[in-house]
């Protein structure tokens, strides 16, 4: 473990005061000894007396680097106390400024996605398919069909067509945001082979047009996992493929 310097330098202060004091003592008893051996008893109360004023130096300079060493010490502690307060606060500052700027991220992402959701909305959902001709059951009289005996000749060369009641139904579905409110379900449908723009195929809802039906109403399903579809059927019995397309628009409460 090492010591911090200022408990270093006091401890080798009060080793160099204690080593000088040592050496007046070792002096002082010697210059004692030397006068024991004279016979002089003054002289030997004089250096008594200096003995023992050494051994209180001595003792006076030990408790002060004694002293002086914790006194360092704790002044030493004083200060890693203060800088670590320092660095608990900054520690607490950084983990504030980090969750704020989480914070303000997560509503910049938010505000961002809406953001998105809003301009998809106005521009519309689009959902396009392509829908093969009606195919109608087969009549007597014409190949693969069995005729009936006595069938007049009428019946079997009239050429089978499709009705309404004998097409097959298609539903086109669009996926919006749960929190969403449809402004608009835009219904678009023109044959297959057609150049024609979509502006000039719009149909109105329940409006028929070249054997063609959208329905009067769209339906919606329940919102699942923030997600909820918007549908539209749709039906013909023309003998030729027709596209059909619709175009749902909605907004978003934010």
């Amino acid at each position: 473990m090492l010591l911090p310097d200022s408990v270093l330098a006091a401890i080798i202060a009060g080793t160099a005061t204690l080593s000088a004091s040592l050496l007046q003592l070792r002096s002082a008893l010697l210059r004692e000894a030397a006068a024991a051996r004279g016979g002089a008893g003054a002289t030997r109360r004089k250096k008594r007396l200096q003995l023992i004023i050494l051994l209180v130096i001595v003792a006076t300079a030990g408790v002060s680097g004694f002293a002086l060493s914790q006194w360092l010490t704790n002044g030493e502690r004083a200060a890693q106390g203060v800088m670590q307060r320092e660095l608990q606060a900054r520690v607490a500052e950084i983990a504030r400024t980090a969750s704020q700027l989480e914070l303000t991220r997560g509503s910049e992402r938010t505000e961002i996605e809406n953001g998105v959701l809003r301009r998809i909305g106005a521009e519309g959902v689009v959902i396009s398919a392509t829908v093969a001709a009606c195919r109608p059951p087969l009549l007597p009289g014409t190949p693969g069909a069995t005729t009936a005996p006595g069938a007049a000749s009428e019946a079997t060369s009239a050429a089978a067509v499709c009705t309404e009641a004998e097409a097959s139904p298609v539903t086109l579905c669009a996926t919006i945001p749960g929190n969403a409110t449809v402004t608009e379900v835009a219904l678009f449908s023109r044959a297959a082979d057609s150049e024609a723009a979509w502006s000039a195929s719009r149909f109105l809802p329940g409006q028929e047009s070249a054997q063609a039906r959208f329905a009067e109403k769209y339906s919606e399903g329940a919102a699942d996992t923030g997600v909820r579809q918007v549908c539209q059927g749709f039906v013909h019995w023309s003998d030729h493929a027709r596209m059909v397309r619709i175009i749902v628009r909605y907004s978003v409460q934010v």
